[in-house]
Formats: structure tokens, sequence, C-alpha cells
């Protein structure tokens, strides 16, 4: 690794959602993607993420929820299925996570503030004028759209208090020709809106404290004010290198930061504020800014309080998070605004991961094991009639990927990718290994065939990594490439895969879906979880007859083997005896509550007579019945029902 190989990249820190949706992935995805990537080429890779919890929206939350604000966060940060969760389930590989209430930070914003006071670019005055609760932004009455706010679009409030400004007016020139005369903002669209709607109508000083709420950092020298996010929340980015504070020691090595991705809605904070009060610290402006578009729902953002979110558990858990991971990147320029749909993503995995790379991955391993076993035998050379073009696509193929890359045009790159992909299946179709195959004096050329497709699959799986990081070990798995033929530098040459690689054809990458089954279940499971967080109304009981419970047969069952499903958080697959004479599976989503390895041998309760179903491309035949307990904090525990081992399998209940 050389040593000025260096980058840090960084997402916003996020605010802490007690219902986390698709939407919040997708800039740390793209991250993520953009993280392994530089790695890939070698780099010193500092990515940061974290969450921003401080505010009166936090703190009126809490107290709703009849607890303290840091329990609260902790809670939807550390919990189950919270911020921390959801990036372990995303594979997000952030190599430093910052809370804005870690005490290193706190200790550390309170200096910054008392430096930028000191200075004479913090002062004392009052605030009036119109403030936005679910945006914390403070808004002047020229600046709101109908008279809402113009971010969210949703009502604002008078808003009269003493506080601290940051003399942000006093940097308007720098910033303006910062923004029109540099690159450090993109996409370019976002500079007209930022010069336009803000600097040129005349740049407001900064409110930078509040009195009205306490949850937030003290201002030390003066108590009943705490600071306010512009400068608690955007700091994060130094302070969790050491800046000011002495738990880390990397401001030096990775400061400036070489891009910032923020969603558009916080464009005018990273690309007006943030240089400002980086410039009254004297301090190295980060090299870029890039403002990517926002997930749309049925034509608005997703948002919890619009009702319009949609459940990254419940997609990885039916796809993959690889094909999650591809879809968000893939099937939308980073830049702009994107349309999200079921029917787009199951679409989308058909075409290119179920037809294309899954297609080119077995037909090509298939074919290797069927003709010549694990190994290819001596390969003769290439003939440039039928070769060359593939050959060529394939050997020019990282530059291409390089280009888009370094413009975070995420979808373009994938486009690359799939291009040789799309030809090396054509190839086979051109080649015809399998009348090959039945020639003798072909042999030759049918080893020619295979060895170009496997050293294909293997740059493809090398470009991919950064997108889809699982599938792509599985790839290497089975075309026997080690290490050494996963490397940036690898890619980028062709004929390195040792024509004697032991190929092994595995599982099926991405099984085809029924889009018109699929989509119809999704809506099923849509509509059962609007009902479930549908507010219960009072209404008189339904009872059911003794007939009504005779339909349902419990009996009693031994677990024979029990094992995790791939690919799914939840499932366990169990194969019982329940007294049939052959064994039965069931499939129950109780991981998180169990190993596999302690349960076989076990005596349970079991429904036999509930209709079949797919889950995850297993079916299920039956339920396992556990008793459901509600925790302090709101989640739900699951106790399987086990009986004494003495009782026999195949038992009816009554």
């Amino acid at each position: 690794m050389s040593e000025n190989k260096k980058f840090y990249i960084t997402t916003p820190i996020y605010y802490p959602s007690d219902k986390l949706h698709i939407g919040h992935t997708y800039c740390t995805v793209a991250t993520d993607a953009m993280a392994r990537y530089k790695r890939l080429q070698g780099y010193d890779v500092m990515f940061l993420t974290g969450t921003d919890e401080h505010g009166q929206k936090i703190e009126d939350k809490a107290k709703e929820a009849g607890v303290d604000p840091k329990t609260f966060v902790d809670r939807i940060v550390d919990g189950p299925q919270g911020v921390k969760d959801l990036w372990k389930l995303m594979n997000i590989s952030n190599d430093r996570f910052i809370r804005t209430t870690d005490d290193y930070h706190v200790s550390a914003i309170q200096k910054i503030f008392k430096a930028m006071y000191d200075k004479g670019d913090i002062y004392k005055g009052k605030y009036v004028g119109k403030y936005c609760k679910p945006c914390e932004s403070f808004w002047t009455e020229s600046q709101l759209v109908d008279g809402k706010c113009p971010d969210c679009g949703r009502e604002v409030q008078d808003a009269e208090e003493e506080a601290y400004f940051f003399r942000l007016s006093k940097y308007a020139d720098r910033i303006q020709d910062l923004l029109e005369n540099t690159d450090f903002l993109e996409p370019r669209s976002r500079v007209n809106e930022m010069v336009n709607n803000f600097i040129k109508p005349g740049l407001e000083d900064l409110c930078v404290s509040r009195t009205s709420f306490k949850w937030g950092i003290p201002v030390d020298f003066d108590p009943g004010h705490v600071v306010y996010v512009w400068i608690d929340a955007l700091f994060n980015y130094t302070t969790a290198l050491g800046f000011m504070n002495d738990q880390y020691d990397d401001y030096d090595k990775f400061w400036p930061a070489d891009v910032h991705f923020i969603g558009k809605e916080i464009v005018r904070f990273h690309s007006i504020i943030w240089p400002a009060m980086l410039m009254s610290m004297d301090m190295p402006l980060p090299k870029k800014v890039f403002g990517h578009g926002w997930l749309l729902l049925d034509g608005g953002k997703m948002s919890k309080s619009k009702g319009n979110v949609v459940d990254p558990y419940l997609l990885a858990q039916r796809y993959g998070v690889d094909a999650l991971r591809y879809f968000l990147l893939r099937e939308f320029p980073f830049g702009t605004d994107g349309n999200f749909s079921n029917e787009t993503l199951i679409s989308r995995i058909n075409t290119d991961l179920a037809n294309d790379l899954g297609n080119l991955v077995s037909r090509t391993t298939a074919m290797v094991g069927k003709y010549f076993g694990p190994n290819l035998p001596a390969c003769p050379d290439a003939d440039p009639a039928q070769d060359d073009e593939l050959m060529g696509l394939a050997k020019g193929l990282r530059d291409a990927y390089e280009t888009q890359m370094e413009g975070y045009a995420f979808q373009n790159a994938l486009m690359e990718v799939f291009k040789l992909i799309g030809r090396a299946n054509k190839y086979i179709d051109e080649n015809k290994p399998w009348l090959l195959a039945k020639d003798e004096a072909q042999k030759g050329r049918l080893v020619r065939v295979l060895y170009n497709l496997l050293e294909c699959v293997r740059i493809s799986a090398v470009l991919l990594t950064p997108f889809m990081p699982q599938t792509c070990q599985s790839i290497f798995e089975q075309i026997g490439a080690g290490a050494e033929l996963q490397s940036w530098d690898s890619a980028g040459q062709w004929g390195l895969l040792p024509v004697d690689a032991p190929v092994a054809k595995g599982a099926g990458l991405f099984p085809r879906i029924d889009v018109a089954k699929e989509l119809e279940e999704l809506a099923a499971l849509e509509e059962a979880a609007k009902a479930a967080a549908a507010p219960e109304e009072e209404k008189e009981p339904e009872y059911i007859t003794i007939d009504d419970f005779n339909k349902v047969h419990f009996v009693t069952a031994k677990i024979l083997a029990c094992e995790a499903v791939k690919k799914s958080k939840k499932l366990l697959r169990f194969t019982l005896d329940c007294g049939e004479g052959k064994p039965r599976q069931i499939l129950s989503g109780i991981h998180e509550y169990y190993e596999p390895e302690e349960l076989v041998g076990k005596t349970v309760v079991a429904c036999t007579n509930l209709a079949p179903r797919k889950m995850m491309g297993l079916e299920s035949n039956g339920m396992l019945i556990s008793a459901v307990k509600e925790e302090s904090d709101g989640t739900e525990k699951l106790h399987l029902i086990m009986l004494d081992d003495k009782v026999p399998a195949g038992y009816g209940l009554c």
C-alpha cells in the first residue's frame, strides 16, 4: 500500500429514526461501495458513519416514550433493528461509527464553539423567526414556500429566544467563489440552487445555540445554552479523527476528507455552513461534497410520517442483501432521484442477476465439470477471429469501470461490467460448447472457449466485489480463483487464472422470481404490516367454536435436524418426526433466539395442517408453536414451546 494512497469518505450522521426504511440505506450502501472500491485499489481507507443524537425532536420523542433522551437514542442506535443492526444487515464496512453523544465528541465541540467565539465569529443575540421542528432548521419569512418549510413542506412555528449566532455572512463571498469556481460541490446542478437561493439573496448569520430545550451539548461558558445542530453534527467528520480530542489520532493522516456523500436535503448545510465554519477555524476544506438524490415511493420521499416506508429487513430476507445493494446502485443515477417499486426491484434481479450473471456463472462452471471434471486440460492459443472481441472487452473493462467510479457514476460502472457479462453469454451461444464437446477434434477449441468464459467471470467478479461482496466470494470459490486473482491489478490483466484451477459448480446465485406471485405476496405482507401498525380499536371479542378449534391439528414433534437458512438472518430449517412415517420440513423465524445445534433432539409442538408456503425458496409444511413475551424495551421475544422428551412424536394435543 502506497504511503500517499489514503482516502477518507463519509456519510452524513443519521438522525435516529425509530423506523428505518430502505431510503436510509441508499447513501450508506453507495459510500460502502466507494470505500470497498478504494480498498480494492490499495488505498488506506477511512469510512465514517454514525448518528446525530441531539435536538428538540429527540427530547420530545423521548418524553412521549417515557424515557430519558439517552435511553431513547441508545435503543434506536444499538437495539434490535436499530442503526448499527441495519448497517450489519447491509454488510456495511465502516471503519468508524460516531455518536454525537460520545464523550470525546462532546468535549471537542465545546472547545470548537469556544474557539470560534474567541475569534469573534460567534456572538450572542436574539433569534426571531420561523423554525421547522422536523428538520430542525431556522428560516426567514422570504425562504418559506407557501408559508411552509422549503425542505420538507411542513408547517413552521414562530421562534424567539436568546441565542448565539455564527457570522455566516462574513464568509458569503468566499463561499460563493468556492461553489462557482471549483468542483467542490457536485452534481453541478446543486451549485446554482445554493448560490441563487441562499447566497445572492443575502446570507444571514446563523443561530448556533438554543435555550428552549436541554438535550444538547452545553455551552460550557454560558449555562442554559446548548450547542445547536450545525456545529454539533457537522464537526463530527473531524472529531471522529481526533480533532480537539485524544480519542483518536488520525486527523493529520486523513483530513481533509476526499468526499462527503450526503442527501440533497442537507446540501445547504454541507456546501455553505460547513465550509464557512472550517474557514473560521482555519482548517482545510473537504475536497468534495456530493449531494445525491432521494429514493422516491409513489412520487414522494420515503418517510415514516407519510406512511410510505419500505422495510429493508423484509427485502433482504426475500432477495438477499447483495441483490438489494446491487439494485440500489444500478437502477438509479446516483445524483438524481429514483422511483422505487417492488416490481422494478424484482425485474432487475431477474434480468441482470438471474438471467445474465447467474446464468453465465452456472453455465460456465457446469460445462467445465461436465466435459472435463474439476480442471481444464492444457489450453491452446486463442483464435483471433472468434476470441479477440470478447478478450478485448475484458482487457479494457477495468479502465472503463474506473472512469465511472471516479465520477461516482455507480450505475454506469455496473453497466460496463454487464456489457462484458452480456457479451460472454452471447459468446456461449456463438461457440456452442455442447456441439464442440461431441467432436474430439474440437476438444482444444472447447477448452479455449471455457477458459475465456472463466476469465470473463473472474474479471467481472473482481469489479463487482464493491457492490456484491458475498456473491463475488462465492463466484471466486466456484471458479477456483485465489486471493491473488481477486485484486485490482489482476482485473486489468487477461489470462491469469491457471488453466487447471479447480472449478466446482455451486448453488445458483440468484434464483429467478415469479413476478406475479411475488408481487401478490409482497402486497399481502405490506397490508398485514399496515394493519399491525394501525391503532387498535376496542371491539367485542371474536369467539370461535369447538368445531373451529378442532380444525387445527397440533402434534408433538421430535427435532431430527436443524440448520440455518442461507441468506436469512431469522429462518431455521427443521426436519421433524411428527409420527407420520416420514420426516416433515418446517421453517421458523427464531434464529435470533436459538442456535440450530441446541434444538436437535428436543420435543416441540407443531401445527401440521397449515397450508404449505415458500420461504427463501424452501417449502415450509406447518408451523412450530412458540410463546411470545414483550420485553421491557418494547421488543418481543419468542420461546419455543418444548415438552418432556419422554413424550413420543405424533401425539395430538387436546
